[in-house]
């Protein structure tokens, strides 16, 4: 990103207005679900202290939220509950849990709807006929294989594939755009799903104090393993350790993001006939 930042400023700066807003609003929603569903579980702890607004900035965590602008995976500021205010312990424990990444999971699939149909209108039919696959993957819409700046001021080249020889060919956008504008409705819904799917997958991980590991604790060790907070520190040091002296964690968030995003595309394609 830094690299990014200083080569090309104008590409960087274009690219965060849409990642920007993305962030943003999939971190509050994520601390959103946990408080509202505590509340629901007769924990009003997060609703006392304000945490059930959609103010973004009550929810912001430094690192997570600078880990989720560049590399689309992060957290927020953790939602405060007490858990002995809920009605049936364990099972309330893992719904709180379970909440967040519940709700990321919900806005990419209906990110990733909206991508489809929007698709459907913003390219001329000739470009899915002559077999461009690119209009219809990912691939275009998170800015790889192109120049994103130069795309942005003239909306003129993207990349496609070649039918027959697996090359690229370079293709005259602007004459196979029938609603040029909802390029920019597509490049946000695109940020929208990733980051969303991202911070699902991250927050998954079974290690303290993410979901994850609330999930795993609830349902495989039936809530008997008990960390305090001073656990929860070290674990999380030790994790963004890790994160930093090994891309195991990246490499994995990755596969299983882009597995998943391709996946539900392709499904999505298919099952409304645009494939």
């Amino acid at each position: 990103m830094l690299d990014w930042m200083r080569s090309d400023p104008l590409g960087f700066f274009t690219f965060m207005l849409y990642r920007a807003p993305a962030v943003l609003i999939a971190l509050t929603l994520h601390e959103i679900s946990h408080g509202y569903i505590a509340y629901l579980c007769g924990d009003d702890t997060a609703k006392r202290m304000g945490r059930l607004s959609l103010n973004p900035f009550r929810h912001l965590s430094l690192i997570g939220t600078l880990l989720m602008f560049t590399v689309g995976m992060g957290w927020a500021k953790p939602v405060p509950v007490n858990p002995n205010n809920y009605r049936h312990g364990r099972r309330d424990d893992f719904l709180v849990s379970i909440a967040g990444v519940t709700m990321n999971f919900l806005l990419f699939t209906f990110a990733t709807v909206l991508m489809v149909f929007v698709n459907e209108r913003l390219w001329d039919p000739r470009v899915f006929s002559m077999g461009a696959q690119l209009a219809t993957r990912t691939d275009f819409l998170s800015f790889s294989g192109v120049n994103f700046t130069q795309i942005m001021q003239n909306s003129k080249y993207i990349w496609v594939e070649a039918t027959g020889n697996g090359y690229y060919n370079v293709l005259d956008a602007a004459k196979y755009m029938q609603t040029p504008w909802l390029i920019h409705v597509q490049r946000f819904l695109y940020q929208f799903s990733f980051c969303n799917l991202g911070m699902c997958v991250f927050n998954l991980l079974p290690f303290p104090p993410l979901d994850g590991f609330h999930v795993f604790n609830d349902i495989l060790l039936r809530g008997k393993l008990q960390l305090n907070a001073q656990a929860f520190r070290v674990s999380m040091l030790a994790m963004l350790v890790l994160m930093n002296v090994t891309d195991v964690f990246s490499r994995l968030i990755s596969a299983v993001t882009h597995f998943i995003q391709g996946g539900e595309v392709q499904f999505f394609l298919t099952l409304f006939g645009l494939s």
